[in-house]
């Protein structure tokens, strides 16, 4: 609970947790006044808003607990409300997830365009109020990471697509579980360009494979060139992982 948060938030930590409450407030609400509207004007099921704010009541929560630990300053910053402003983004698109609306593949499709123009507005504006942080940085990086995983399941609900499109969703997460039984894993890949530009090729291919516009042929093609080359980028980290451990004596 957000009262129970700040009672129990260090002094230090709690005009922090303030400002993110004020920022998920305000983004919550903008979230709810869309919603409706989406809803109404496209007649979507009743489960399609409870559903979208579940979920980014689930990311509040997750960054109400990450924030003190990982973010060394007082107020949330605004390349944060704009993560924020993408989650919510995000969590819209979720809540589609079962819907067979005629409008939802539209919706979907300008909904993950926001997502991705946003995705370059954070990164600026934390390096332009110098406000940068392991909380931002990995706070965006997951926005990224469910965005595939749902524009995945997506194309695949849309029938654009087979169910083997789910793995450009779960490559991460069965990444971080294999770093979990693996400690070499675990270490950061310094970013390159060629990791953020297969990333962004990922998100804008299964955005065209989910567009109403997209045959399933073309949505196949586009979606599996965007598979093989993120798995190439996955395994290139791997030998990288491989040679700075043979570097550094490491099993």
């Amino acid at each position: 609970m957000p009262g129970v948060t700040l009672a129990i938030a260090r002094p230090e930590h709690r005009e922090l947790l303030r400002s993110a409450l004020r920022g998920l407030l305000a983004v919550a609400a903008a979230m709810l006044a869309v919603g409706l509207l989406a809803a109404s004007r496209l007649k979507f099921g009743v489960v399609f808003l409870p559903r979208s704010l579940l979920l980014f009541g689930i990311a509040a929560l997750l960054v109400l607990r990450g924030l003190p630990a990982h973010h060394p300053f007082s107020t949330l910053g605004p390349a944060n409300a704009v993560t924020l402003a993408r989650a919510a983004l995000v969590a819209l698109l979720a809540g589609l997830i079962g819907e067979r609306a005629p409008g939802a593949p539209a919706l979907a499709v300008a909904i993950a365009l926001a997502v991705i123009v946003l995705d370059g507005v954070d990164g600026w504006l934390a390096r332009r109020t110098r406000m940068a942080s392991r909380f931002g940085a990995r706070f965006d990086m997951e926005t990224d990471a469910v965005l595939v995983a749902v524009l995945a399941l997506l194309a695949w609900q849309f029938g654009k697509v087979g169910a083997w499109v789910l793995l450009s969703g779960l490559m991460r997460y069965l990444f971080l579980a294999a770093g979990a039984l693996i400690p070499l894993l675990r270490r950061p890949v310094p970013s390159s360009y060629r990791g953020k530009s297969i990333a962004v090729f990922q998100m804008l291919a299964l955005v065209l494979a989910v567009a109403p516009f997209c045959s399933a042929p073309l949505a196949t093609a586009v979606a599996a060139v965007a598979l093989f080359l993120l798995t190439v980028s996955f395994l290139l980290d791997v030998a990288w992982w491989l040679r700075r451990a043979a570097a550094t004596g490491g099993a």
